[in-house]
């Protein structure tokens, strides 16, 4: 008995020392980020969000990995398909002159199929030779071959129907319910109006961006930005590819928030408040309001001389919600990709868990030693 006596209290003695401090694991206690933040080696700079600071953090450098892609703004195109090298015609000829060229006495019609628009943007007609198509409506089309078959079998009529090639369609890759290759049905074909044809952008997808390969070059929005915007709902090109893919941005939570997670963007722009939501608000009881934090890491050429940006590359910014201004500024401060979002606890909160937890191993101490 007596051992069990002195193996738990040893056993108390070696968590007074925790007790005494703070837990492990948990997060820190917002007065312990000010007090290591007046230190000369503190090692960060420590700035509180009010609305008097939101303009001068707005001129400082970005940070994590920012969206750099340009896109590229509406126009307006043909209502009609233009020809392009590549393009298959199909081209029906009928002539009712019982000495015809083309057709014989029983058969008064001939059908020339898959008539290859060239890469010099021809195509080859018998007795007429090369025409030149490429750029044309398909009825512009029609009546420059009627016209140039006319001189030569006056009584011939020409009906033209084409097949879009490569030219003339574009591929939706992923993101979408029915990625493929799509014919251009005329010039004023849309981003949207490809994604629509895909049967509509994947549900799983956050905050999905749209990602348009033309010519080597890749430009980039997000879906919320073109519904936003009409005048963004660029015209396609033949040969464009075109990706629906999620959001790649993300911030970490930490702390007492409802939990610690990596989370991904769920729209182009996240404020602190939208960040404290996301990550599952302040746990009830545990966390300090005064006490939420945002660490971020610049780059070293932020706090290079003449250049506008913070006293240090590692940074704390400090938002206190109990206060008009503070809930005001959280919903303006933006977060950027990277950041660290950490709900402090309260200090209070730390003591009635330290009591609780001596108390409890007494009350362990004091049934071991009724049995």
């Amino acid at each position: 008995m007596r051992s069990h006596h002195f193996l738990l209290a040893a056993l108390c003695l070696c968590l007074v020392p925790v007790a005494c401090g703070r837990l492990p694991g948990g997060a820190p206690a917002s007065e312990e980020i000010l007090r290591e933040s007046s230190r000369e080696d503190a090692g960060f700079a420590l700035y509180e969000v009010s609305r008097a600071f939101l303009p001068t953090v707005a001129q400082w450098p970005l940070t994590g990995k920012q969206e750099t892609l340009q896109w590229i703004a509406a126009s307006r195109g043909s209502k009609t398909q233009i020809l392009q090298p590549g393009d298959l015609l199909t081209l029906r000829i009928w002539d009712s002159n019982a000495n015809s060229l083309l057709t014989s006495t029983e058969q008064k019609m001939v059908q020339l199929q898959d008539v290859r628009v060239g890469a010099n943007g021809t195509v080859f007609m018998p007795y007429v030779g090369e025409v030149y198509v490429k750029g044309m409506s398909p009825d512009d089309a029609r009546t420059s071959l009627q016209q140039q078959l006319e001189s030569i079998v006056p009584s011939a009529q020409l009906q033209l129907d084409m097949k879009e090639g490569r030219n003339n369609s574009v591929d939706l890759v992923s993101g979408v319910a029915q990625p493929g290759t799509y014919p251009m049905p005329d010039r004023n074909y849309s981003v949207l109006g490809l994604i629509a044809a895909g049967g509509g952008i994947s549900a799983n997808l956050n905050n999905p961006q749209i990602r348009l390969m033309r010519s080597g070059q890749l430009y980039g929005t997000s879906v919320d930005s073109l519904l936003n915007a009409p005048n963004q709902d660029t015209l396609l090109r033949g040969g464009d590819r075109v990706f629906v893919e999620e959001d790649e941005r993300y911030f970490l939570s930490f702390g007492a928030t409802g939990r610690e997670d990596l989370h991904i963007f769920t729209k182009d722009e996240v404020s602190a408040m939208d960040a404290l939501s996301i990550s599952g608000g302040f746990q009830d009881g545990r966390a300090d309001p005064q006490g939420l934090l945002v660490l971020r890491e610049y780059e070293p050429r932020a706090v290079a001389p003449g250049q506008r940006g913070p006293r240090q590359t590692r940074v704390v910014f400090t938002l206190d919600l109990t206060s008009a201004d503070g809930l005001f500024s959280a919903r303006n401060f933006k977060i950027n990709p990277g950041d660290l979002v950490m709900a402090t606890e309260s200090p209070i909160n730390d003591a009635l868990t330290i009591s609780n937890l001596i108390g409890n191993f007494f009350g362990v101490f004091s049934r071991a030693g009724a049995l």
